[in-house]
């Protein structure tokens, strides 16, 4: 067997094949580096030819600053904290290589594996080339991370650079290799060092076509989803917490220090209670950490827990130099914005809720749901002075276009789906940043693949869809039954799942052929994609409609010293369900039967206000 055949082979049986990517052609006048000599130093930023021009030059006011806040950025771009399970089907391939490939040269079994790596798994030898924008009043990096699990935006204001020459505003990408990062390693504080962007680096008069160097990556859909994924969650109502920078080093330091349990809790539990400094609980341990920054200002006690917390590592460079720090949390098991303030420069995170979970898979944050009616001349308008301004927050844009209120909130999100627009989370304002030099093809991303396609069909069809059981299992979660017809395969399928209090899967199951063949390896099948639908869409109609609440549970927690108690009350028909404890042990339970279903639900409305007056926290998400 020739070599060519055995890498074509795939590495795991069984193994989905990857999905289509975009191909996208970048072409830069030259490789970014930072050109020394003698005293100063030059960093060049060559953008993308194939866009609009872009430029800025300016002498850097504090050079480390500069070179850690890039180096963070770059630990952002290659973190890869996805689970890599032990599998021998590598070593069974190492060893049909050492027995197939021994007669061939070197050269040809590298060219070969290099061959195989470009088409199977492209992002594999590289890292995607972030976006750059350069604004009236800021430079902002735009990149996720190799797992797609962690966005980032680092910002310069303008404070940060002296002697700042013509400014060209406009959206590019960079290249940034591993040879930009090694070279900003060398900027010094005691070299005068100057930054440039643009097609043509530091040089604005020379050929910008001499030399080009032409790079053609594989961009993922999901690397673009993403981006339209993340201004859609940071436009959602969150819960503010302002840290102190010593806050997040205990926390990390902890984190650094003691390894995670395998099977055990790996969260961060956020204690709201409002006027009060918030609690930060590092879980399995248990751990409290006594914030010293300002209260919450919230209205209601909230206990938020959210993942991705060695995803925070990634920050460590810039922490000496960070001023406060913003997070903005959107519930429990939902991502969540880290916004470190440094001063002249800015540095934004937004993690998933899940390592495992892309920014394009994360959530359904409705992002291209069908439009309302509209002529489209308003989001234009919105766009154009966008485009125009250096940056606007809601009331500038209602004064200066005449467009408000809910017409508002439709053209600004229109504009960020169509990657026209970006939200700025860290300012609280929109910007003006092209996401592509051409429109996107909006219909091939509106579904994340085939499979949620027609689970959005069968959705659509009607009855197709049905939910036949929901049984509450105490201390599990919420068990979902379902039946799927599907007309094409003249047979009706059953799916079931169990949701966690917080909406986390725990289980599933189907009995249709490709989830007993494969299970969840390649994701969820059709028919437990469209249950999930349809359980959200019940609850989106429960929410609005004036029907009386028959089942519902809901968690509370107090914190005495460094005691946890913890209740869980239920509502199921004409019984109220009482369960108390101490976190981590078994919970008694008393259940009470009323003679009517109007009476429990009185009992247990008055049962959650009797809690909330004692200071119990709200544990379930909402």
């Amino acid at each position: 067997m020739a070599l060519t055949e055995l890498i074509d082979e795939p590495l795991s049986d069984g193994a989905p094949p990857p999905p289509p990517a975009s191909g996208a052609h970048l072409s830069y006048a030259g490789a970014s580096k930072l050109a020394t000599e003698a005293d100063a130093a030059t960093l060049e930023l060559f953008g993308n030819l194939d866009r609009p021009a872009v430029r800025f030059a300016g002498a850097l006011k504090n050079p480390l600053r500069f070179r850690e806040a890039l180096s963070a950025l770059y630990g952002v771009i290659g973190s890869d904290f996805r689970y890599a399970p032990k599998d021998r089907t590598q070593y069974i391939a190492y060893l049909r290589l050492k027995r197939d490939a021994a007669p061939l040269g070197v050269w040809h079994a590298q060219q070969a594996y290099f061959d195989w790596m470009l088409r199977n798994d492209p992002n594999a030898l590289g890292i995607l080339d972030p976006l750059v924008t350069v604004h009236a009043d800021q430079i902002a990096f735009e990149t996720f991370g190799k797992d797609e699990s962690t966005y980032a935006c680092l910002s310069f204001s303008r404070e940060a650079f002296a002697e700042v020459g013509e400014i060209a505003p406009g959206t590019t990408n960079i290249d940034f290799s591993d040879a930009l990062y090694s070279s900003v390693q060398q900027v010094r504080g005691y070299r005068a060092t100057r930054f440039a962007i643009g097609h043509d680096g530091a040089a604005p008069n020379a050929d910008s076509r001499k030399g080009v160097l032409e790079k053609k990556i594989q961009v993922p859909d999901s690397w673009l989803r993403g981006f339209l994924q993340v201004q859609s969650a940071a436009t959602l109502p969150f819960d503010h917490v302002q840290l102190a920078p010593m806050d997040l080093y205990n926390v990390l330091r902890h984190l650094r220090m003691n390894g995670d349990h395998k099977g055990k809790k790996r969260g961060l539990r956020f204690e709201l209670v409002p006027a009060q400094q918030p609690r930060i609980v590092a879980e399995p341990w248990e751990t409290v950490f006594e914030t010293t920054g300002d209260m919450f200002r919230g209205k209601a006690a909230r206990l938020i827990r959210v993942w991705g917390r060695r995803r925070l590592m990634t920050v460590k460079r810039i922490l000496p130099f960070v001023q406060s720090v913003d997070v903005y949390l959107l519930g429990s098991g939902l991502p969540s914005f880290w916004v470190f303030r440094c001063g002249e420069f800015t540095l934004t995170l937004g993690l998933t809720g899940f390592t495992s979970a892309n920014w394009s898979s994360a959530l359904g944050f409705d992002l291209l749901l069908p439009r309302k009616t509209q002529d489209g001349e308003q989001t234009k308008k919105v766009v154009g002075y966008l485009a125009g301004a250096a940056k606007a927050d809601t009331k500038e844009l209602a004064r200066e276009t005449g467009v408000k209120g809910a017409a508002l909130v439709e053209a600004l999100q229109t504009g960020c789906q169509n990657g026209e627009l970006m939200f700025d989370i860290a300012g609280g304002v929109y910007r003006y940043r092209p996401l592509t030099g051409q429109p996107l093809d909006l219909e091939k991303l509106q579904y994340r693949n085939e499979r949620e396609k027609q689970a959005h069909d069968l959705i659509a069809r009607g009855k197709a869809v049905r939910i036949t059981g929901e049984n509450r299992i105490a201390g599990v979660g919420l068990e979902l039954t379902g039946t799927v017809s599907v007309t094409e395969d003249k047979r009706d399928y059953r799916p079931q799942m169990v949701l966690a209090d917080e909406g986390q899967v725990r289980k599933v199951t189907c009995t249709c052929a490709a989830f007993r063949k494969h299970g969840i390896k390649a994701g969820p099948c059709v028919h437990l994609i469209a249950l999930r639908l349809a359980f959200a869409e019940k609850e989106a109609k429960k929410a609005t409609s004036g029907d009386a609440v028959k089942f519902e549970t809901r968690a509370f927690a107090k914190r005495v010293g460094a005691t946890e108690h913890v209740v869980q009350i239920s509502l199921e028909r004409d019984r109220v369900k009482y369960r108390w404890g101490l976190s981590g042990q078994t919970m008694r339970l008393q259940t009470l039967k009323f003679n009517t279903e109007t009476d429990a639900r009185l009992a247990y409305f008055a049962k959650l206000a009797d809690l909330d007056a004692k200071g119990y926290l709200d544990a379930v998400a909402e």
